[in-house]
């Protein structure tokens, strides 16, 4: 009985870390800020960089998603 009521305020803590994690990893963008660079005006509405293209080697990005995704499947099929 206590080896079991221990096992479940471990599993209990270990979700309350998780939630928390997440939780501070999802609210710190209220908190971030970029700091003002050093000259000019400081202002936000400068000039940006050109945008990065996303779709350069996109397909490898997809097989090598198809993959995890079929190796944990199968893994997940191999516990039960």
């Amino acid at each position: 009985m206590i080896l079991y009521l221990q096992t479940e305020i471990v599993h209990y803590m270990k979700n309350f870390i998780k939630f928390c994690l997440l939780s501070s990893f999802l609210l710190s963008n209220f908190a971030l800020f970029a700091q003002p660079g050093t000259g000019g005006d400081g202002g936000l509405e400068g000039g940006d960089p050109a945008p990065a293209p996303i779709n350069d080697k996109l397909i490898y990005l997809i097989i090598i998603g198809l993959f995890f995704a079929f190796y944990k499947l199968k893994h997940n099929y191999k516990k039960i």
